[in-house]
């Protein structure tokens, strides 16, 4: 073989390796805030940025939506407001699709999942939850005129439910699973106006969003007494972002002790119903 060929041959090789070895100078892909060395920056990259991205579903009353101005409000949108006030940084409030949040935040394209998430053991597995905030309960809505007096007369009806939501993880778990057809929609709204229309008997979803709507919004939907689960909110981040968890909840607590949480509460819904410690 000639000199020349062979020189070819080396080059062709080396430069291979080089372009392998330096593969993973650059971004691994890794959306964590945690740095190579281990370090968690993640409250730090916010404060840089002076953004902190929200990440919601933007039809969840009245804990976050998008209201008749094409404006996103909410009590979460409220509190987190005030939050990024003491931050010192500016609040981005992203809309997402619910039964993908856990891609959209290991991906980096938002920072916190903060829209009445209820905690649920796959979701502390995967995320790195706040400490409860809210309690909630699931229940059984129907519309006023319905026969139906308890969850016991709900057999052979059409249930309407989130999908991705953990009310459809109860409901499916249920005893009543099995007696009931499941109708699952995109969000807690669009299975209320099914059932406005008649095309399902009931719809299974968080008491708060329930009573909202009955209270503030003058549904005439009426609540059944029995449901199924007890539940809490949390605010769900990157298994990794510990700092960016404790700050938001450090300043939670303070909100808590100085007043403004139970004052935000009371606007929403009358009182503060709050659980932060």
């Amino acid at each position: 073989m000639k000199k020349s060929v062979l020189k070819r041959i080396f080059t062709a090789v080396a430069a291979g390796a080089m372009l392998f070895a330096c593969a993973g100078c650059g971004d691994s892909g890794n959306s964590s805030s945690s740095s190579k060395t281990g370090e968690d920056n993640s409250l730090q990259k916010v404060i840089d940025s002076g953004k902190f991205v929200l990440g919601l579903d933007a039809t969840f009353k009245p804990m976050g939506y998008t209201n008749d101005e094409d404006e996103i409000v909410g009590f979460d949108i409220d509190v987190a407001e005030e939050v990024c006030k003491r931050m010192g940084v500016e609040l981005v409030k992203e809309s997402i699709n619910w039964e993908t949040k856990e891609q959209d935040l290991d991906a980096g394209r938002i920072d916190c999942i903060w829209n009445g998430m209820s905690v649920s053991p796959s979701r502390a597995e995967t995320m790195n939850l706040s400490e409860p905030y809210m309690k909630n309960s699931m229940v059984f809505v129907v519309p006023a005129d319905s026969d139906a007096k308890s969850m016991g007369d709900l057999s052979n009806k059409v249930i309407g439910v989130q999908n991705g939501s953990t009310a459809q993880e109860i409901l499916q778990g249920s005893d009543i699973a099995g007696t009931i057809t499941e109708q699952a929609m995109a969000t807690n709204i669009e299975a209320l106006q099914q059932m406005e229309l008649g095309i399902v008997d009931a719809v299974f979803l968080d008491s708060i969003v329930a009573n909202y709507e009955i209270t503030s919004a003058g549904k005439d939907y009426k609540v059944l007494p029995d449901g199924l689960e007890e539940e809490e909110y949390a605010i769900g981040f990157r298994k990794n972002d510990q700092k960016l968890r404790d700050e938001v909840q450090k300043i939670l607590g303070e909100m808590k002790a100085d007043g403004t949480l139970g004052e935000i509460s009371t606007e929403w819904f009358g009182s503060d119903i709050t659980t932060v410690k």
